[in-house]
């Protein structure tokens, strides 16, 4: 049977959620928990990688297995949270049809990126701190320009597996946060990098160093060179991936 799993974690101990061969990842964390619980050999796919350093509020995966059958998903998920570390730690379990995708079959995927306005020891590695606030009217100017179908080649990593660049973009704006500031972007698909590079650049909008008018064209020239640095990982969260009627069942 297929199964959903969604999660949360911590991102700063880890090189991001994909396995790689001698570093500590989400992914291989998440598979020895599952695998240890299960008895089995267990390999999870999640909705959308994250880089080093980078969170999840809401992250999706899906495992295939055989449940004991005196395993309800409320006790899997008590066990797996106990062979977890603290820092990655497991919501919600529940089967899905032999098709359903944690990938594939997601209709959205919403970041948020937050920005500290206030000196703050317990969010060193949760938020970017700013010591002067940005001009947030000018950076909503231009984050306006992102919503609707463009192609993000300007703001995508070089040499990235993606066979195209474009993506449909429901949302992006900056909003006030406890503290100072939370950018919130919602899209059909992300390419690599992309929500890093859009807010670094946007920043040097709510710096100065741009203006809105410059960022459109800096989307419109589809050229990465033209984008300003990426922002830096610690302060980006992958919030809440979404999927169609009949895959996620009602809590």
């Amino acid at each position: 049977m297929r199964y959903f799993i969604h999660f949360a974690y911590d991102g700063t101990a880890y090189c991001g959620w994909q396995v790689q061969p001698g570093v500590p990842t989400v992914q291989a964390t998440l598979d020895k928990a599952l695998s240890q619980v299960l008895r089995q050999p267990i390999h999870t796919l999640g909705s959308g990688r994250t880089d080093a350093g980078v969170h999840a509020s809401h992250q999706v995966a899906h495992f295939e297995a055989d449940l004991p059958e005196d395993m309800t998903f409320d006790l899997l998920r008590y066990r797996v949270n106990r062979a977890l570390p603290p820092d990655v730690q497991v919501f919600r379990m529940h089967e899905v049809g032999p098709k359903d995708h944690a990938r594939f079959s997601a209709e959205a995927r919403t970041y948020e990126y937050f920005v500290s306005l206030q000196p703050d020891p317990f969010r060193r590695d949760q938020a970017l701190y700013l010591d002067r606030a940005p001009d947030v009217a000018a950076m909503n100017e231009a984050a306006a320009y992102l919503v609707g179908q463009f192609d993000f080649t300007a703001f995508s990593k070089v040499k990235g597996a993606e066979t195209h660049y474009v993506c449909y973009l429901y949302e992006a704006g900056w909003h006030a946060a406890p503290g100072g500031l939370v950018f919130r972007i919602r899209a059909n698909r992300f390419v690599r990098g992309m929500v890093r590079l859009v807010v670094g650049t946007l920043l040097d909008v709510g710096r100065g160093k741009l203006n809105p008018l410059g960022f459109q064209q800096i989307l419109h020239r589809q050229q990465r060179v033209a984008a300003s640095g990426a922002a830096p990982a610690k302060g980006l969260y992958l919030s809440k991936v979404e999927y169609g009627l009949g895959i996620v069942p009602a809590e």
